[in-house]
């Protein structure tokens, strides 16, 4: 049998900026879980937009049973706004991993181009994109890739703020994905897949000495040791 595309109806394919607003609002509520909701300011600074048009936006994705929301207090993603939301980053990792492994971007230049990509309405170019990589489970900064039914697995790590000194970890992920910091870590020598040994943790502010792969030494702040993520 032949492998054939399936696609929502047209009417209910989302936008481009609706993806990105569920998107948004998706990560948000990851980063915050005990909230109850999302609020409008916080999706605004996010998106770097009006609190005003953000609430038209949510008005007409809630029309469209997308998420649930009340004036002050926040929106939730339904069911079947977590299942776009988690489409859409699902892509963007994919479209991320193809731009370094095939493509030789840097890890600290897929973003912006995966912003776009993301956003093809392809179920089966998805598949066979997940299918030529070999369906990865991470993206180049150690993010989950979601599942097509959207499971996500979460790898075990530690933040490296909580080493103690004379521990070792294998950076495994970052939390902070913008340019200026990936490329701060190419130039100490942090990428995913190196050995830490913290050396010092310097009581007065919190920074650390590491030694980088048995071989080079970085001294790395609290605010840098509290954006990576180690396994042990």
């Amino acid at each position: 049998m032949s492998e054939s595309p399936s696609t929502l109806p047209p009417a209910k394919l989302p936008s481009h900026t609706e993806e990105n607003y569920l998107k948004a609002i998706f990560k948000l509520a990851e980063a915050e879980p005990d909230t109850a909701g999302v609020s409008t300011n916080r999706i605004a600074a996010a998106l770097d937009t009006r609190a005003a048009s953000v609430t038209d936006m949510l008005r007409r994705l809630a029309e469209k049973g997308l998420l649930n929301y009340e004036k002050y207090r926040g929106v939730q993603l339904t069911a079947e706004g977590q299942r776009l939301a988690l489409l859409t980053i699902r892509k963007h990792r994919l479209w991320e991993v193809f731009l370094v492994q095939q493509l030789g971007f840097n890890w600290d230049e897929v973003h912006e181009v995966a912003e776009e990509l993301e956003h093809v309405q392809s179920p089966l170019l998805m598949r066979r994109l997940d299918a030529f990589l070999g369906h990865p489970a991470l993206d180049p900064h150690g993010d989950p890739i979601p599942a097509e039914d959207g499971a996500i697995r979460r790898p075990a790590h530690r933040l490296l703020a909580d080493l103690c000194t004379g521990e070792f970890g294998t950076l495994a992920a970052v939390k902070n994905t913008s340019v200026p910091f990936l490329q701060y870590l190419d130039k100490v020598g942090l990428q995913l897949g190196a050995i830490i040994e913290v050396l010092d943790k310097v009581a007065f502010d919190n920074s650390f000495e590491l030694r980088i792969n048995r071989e080079r030494t970085a001294l790395i702040s609290a605010e840098v040791s509290r954006n990576l993520f180690v396994t042990e």
